[in-house]
């Protein structure tokens, strides 16, 4: 008898990833077309930056500095979606 190994859930959080989508518009709407220049402007690793919105998990901290340097609360980025 074979012991199956447990399957790892490679699907990513539809939530995630509308966050990351999220960012990305106001980003855009911020005057930044570049994800590079806007994180280099505020002191964020362009990296992790790009992961965020490319809807990869990230945390609330992480998240938060990106919402201090965009201006906008949390309530009002998480108001309009669902």
């Amino acid at each position: 008898m074979s012991k199956k190994s447990p399957s790892k859930n490679t699907e990513r959080d539809p939530r995630i990833i509308q966050a990351g989508k999220k960012l990305r518009e106001i980003r855009i709407e911020k005057g930044f077309s570049s994800y590079e220049a806007f994180a280099w402007e505020h002191g964020i690793n362009r990296v992790q930056y790009w992961r965020m919105e490319n809807g990869q998990n990230f945390t609330l901290e992480s998240l938060f500095k990106v919402l201090d340097a965009m201006e906008i609360s949390p309530k009002k980025f998480f108001e309009e979606m669902k």
